[in-house]
């Protein structure tokens, strides 16, 4: 099933626009913080935005260069402002397509299908994992923090989504030597270590410091 992000702040056009994506079967969420809509879209991990350009606090533009800095997810402009300028500054910003408001929901539904079809029909699914403002991507297995990638190796992806996804718990090192194996690389404990000190160095370089913990003699956590 797919998710539909919508970023709008006029209440009736937002629930008009979830009413419509739901009624053909797909996942709606509607943003309400409009102060951290890239939260919202890490939590919800959506396969299309739908994104207003006037809204509280930052507008649209902002919000699609934060995006785009984790994600090529397909983002569609709707806005009222829809002079050449607009459009032209959406597109070069990113974005996919832009419905100029009022618009109807049926032509707004098959713009939606249509994005759909051109950018999954071939490809898979896409997801984040967030954990202390650290997005991880799991289509492009790269993390960023505070607008800064990093590019991860097989390895350090594998570490880090097996921590991240078991934030708070304890990882013992046979679980991540397991996971690791999978790479078809043979992994032995001190390897292992290796791994991780190189992996925290990445991290700690951009700012995430002590973000990997060692319990001694157990294993590792993200707290």
């Amino acid at each position: 099933m797919y998710k539909i992000l919508i970023v709008e702040d006029d209440a009736v056009i937002a629930a008009a626009v979830e009413k419509k994506i739901r009624s053909w079967g797909y996942e709606a969420c509607c943003v309400t913080d409009f102060r951290d809509v890239l939260s919202a879209f890490t939590a919800f991990s959506p396969h299309l935005v739908l994104l207003d350009i006037v809204l509280p606090f930052y507008n649209g533009y902002h919000w699609c260069s934060e995006i785009r800095r984790i994600s090529k997810v397909p983002i569609i402009f709707l806005s009222s402002a829809s002079d050449n300028m607009n459009i032209v500054m959406a597109i070069n910003m990113g974005a996919d397509d832009f419905i100029a408001k009022p618009f109807d929901l049926d032509v707004l539904t098959a713009k939606v299908q249509a994005v759909l079809r051109r950018t999954y029909d071939f490809g898979g699914q896409t997801g984040f994992i967030e954990h202390h403002g650290a997005i991880l991507n799991t289509n492009d297995t790269t993390l960023t923090y505070q607008g800064q990638k990093v590019e991860l190796t097989k390895n350090d992806y594998r570490i880090l989504q097996t921590l991240m996804e078991n934030k708070g718990k304890v990882v013992s090192r046979d679980t991540l030597m397991a996971k690791l194996w999978e790479t078809d690389s043979f992994i032995d404990e001190n390897t292992l270590t290796v791994n991780v000190t190189r992996l925290r160095r990445k991290l700690d370089a951009v700012g995430l410091t002590d973000f990997i913990l060692t319990k001694k003699g157990i294993g590792y956590l993200v707290e």
